[in-house]
């Protein structure tokens, strides 16, 4: 993953954010699932994640960094594992790796990892502040 991200994520201990089916009508010309379902899974994993730290409203604001590991096939079981990356003022970076289950061999395997910014937001959709309401939160000192 990118050289920025400090981020490891032990997915044997920890709840996946998400987990799905990759079914037919999510693939490419070539038979695989296309990769913008997959992006699409982990922005909704990391937007789950980002919600629940920032205590409201988030959106997504960069991807910085995107790794396609391998093909996701029909009938794979997709599970999205999330990592807080950072935490600055308005923002969460957050680590999504997504792991497949291949049902034909029942092997396990990462397919794909990303690096994810989401703004915390108001009610009117402005930026807001990340409130530290139990001071567990490890903010980023440049954040």
């Amino acid at each position: 993953m990118s050289e920025s991200s400090k981020t490891v994520i032990e997915k044997n201990k920890i709840t996946p954010s998400m987990r799905t089916i990759a079914m037919p009508a999510d693939t490419n010309p070539a038979g695989d699932i296309f990769g913008g379902w997959i992006l699409s899974q982990m922005d909704l994993a990391g937007g789950s994640h980002a919600f629940y730290l920032a205590q409201g409203r988030v959106a997504t604001v960069a991807i910085t960094a995107m790794q396609f590991h391998l093909p996701v096939y029909v009938g794979d079981e997709v599970s999205c594992y999330c990592g807080t990356d950072s935490i600055g003022t308005t923002s969460i970076t957050v680590l999504v790796e997504t792991w497949v289950r291949r049902r034909r061999v029942e092997q396990e395997v990462k397919v794909t990892e990303g690096l994810f910014t989401f703004v915390a937001l108001d009610e009117q959709g402005q930026p807001r502040a990340i409130r530290d309401l139990d001071g567990q939160l490890d903010r980023n000192p440049n954040g």
